[in-house]
């Protein structure tokens, strides 16, 4: 397929172009649901002129439905985009993005999305739906997942839906405790939408993330507590956000001495309560209930989602610690990740 493409790039650069331009026309109509012609204009950058032209082709191909409240992709559109998803990939050389990241970090699976999360809400939503695909594609019919919060976690369990398979065996828990943040982004309502979303169980831990070291004994010890830990740690599948690590730092109200030490430490991610420098090595941990490392080197799939260009070292913090089996993320941070990996070869895991 691809030297296929690639003859066609040479004797057919326009029509390439063209497939490019109706595809991501077609691709932003299924991302907003139901959109009017102006409002995708806008986001497109591109005049409404032009976008009747390709959208009146688009609803005579069967591909859009045109109504009152705007457009939506029809059910031939929406099986169109996923076959063409491969194609396109090469086309925007995110299948190359990909293949260089997987290899660098020793992945199973790396998916990239086009754009940039941090100044596309499109992109942000299908960074969710990437997510929501890659994390049914490991799921069974018995399992137990542990999910951490977030504003793309969210996005995830926006995007799933039920499976062929049934999930009612299955189980979402919550990563870890709260951050005390909107309620939306937390991990226990992440977890409990999941589970109502592909039909399966959920059981939720009421504890704060940050805990003094009195409080988490007494807190370890209360047999309700426990059980719900044990599930947790027991966990078949994680999947995650990335975060900066001084971003968390000032999300969690950590103590300024602490916030210094991260810095002279060099902490650039944080993930599951863990904070990573740029090799990977832990430099700071939470005293929190929950996942812990020892209990993410057992987990059979670890997905972890996070996008945008400012994610890119921490992407690269959390990956070099070398537990990730699945990738999902951006162009942008993707682009970044390979720029850094070639200028820096000796970064790359087993060097």
């Amino acid at each position: 397929m691809r030297m296929i493409l690639e003859m066609q790039k040479q004797l057919l650069p326009d029509l390439m172009e063209i497939l490019k331009k109706r595809y991501t026309i077609l691709h932003q109509i299924l991302l907003s649901d139901v959109i009017g012609r102006r409002t995708l204009a806008v986001s497109l950058n591109m005049t409404e002129r032009v976008l009747r032209a390709e959208t009146d082709l688009l609803k005579a191909q069967g591909l859009i439905e045109i109504e009152n409240v705007g457009m939506r992709v029809s059910e031939s559109g929406r099986k169109l985009l996923d076959e063409l998803e491969p194609v396109v990939k090469e086309i925007f050389g995110l299948a190359n993005l990909e293949e260089k990241i997987r290899t660098a970090y020793g992945l199973c699976k790396v998916v990239v999305v086009p754009g940039d999360s941090e100044t596309s809400p499109l992109t942000k939503k299908e960074l969710g739906r990437a997510g929501a695909k890659a994390l049914l594609s490991v799921m069974s019919g018995n399992d137990v997942v542990a999910v951490t919060g977030g504003t793309t976690l969210a996005e995830v369990a926006e995007h799933l839906t039920p499976p062929n398979v049934s999930l009612k065996q299955s189980w979402f828990v919550p990563a870890r405790g709260g951050l005390g943040e909107s309620l939306e982004i937390q991990a226990n309502t992440i977890a409990s939408g999941m589970a109502k979303r592909v039909g399966a169980g959920y059981r939720l831990l009421h504890v704060p993330d940050l805990l003094g070291k009195e409080a988490y004994e007494s807190l370890v010890h209360d047999p309700n507590i426990h059980d719900i830990v044990e599930m947790i740690r027991g966990a078949r599948i994680v999947i995650h956000g990335i975060g900066d690590a001084m971003e968390m730092a000032r999300r969690r109200k950590l103590e300024d001495s602490v916030v210094e030490e991260l810095q002279n430490q060099g902490a650039l991610a944080e993930s599951y309560g863990y904070y990573f420098d740029n090799n990977g090595v832990v430099v700071h941990k939470m005293l929190t209930l929950g996942l812990r490392l020892e209990d993410i080197m057992r987990t059979d799939h670890v997905v972890g989602i996070a996008g945008g260009k400012s994610k890119a070292k921490a992407i690269h913090a959390v990956l070099k610690f070398g537990q990730e089996d699945v990738l999902v993320t951006d162009e942008a941070a993707a682009e970044e990740i390979v720029r850094e990996l070639e200028q820096n070869p000796g970064q790359q895991v087993g060097s």
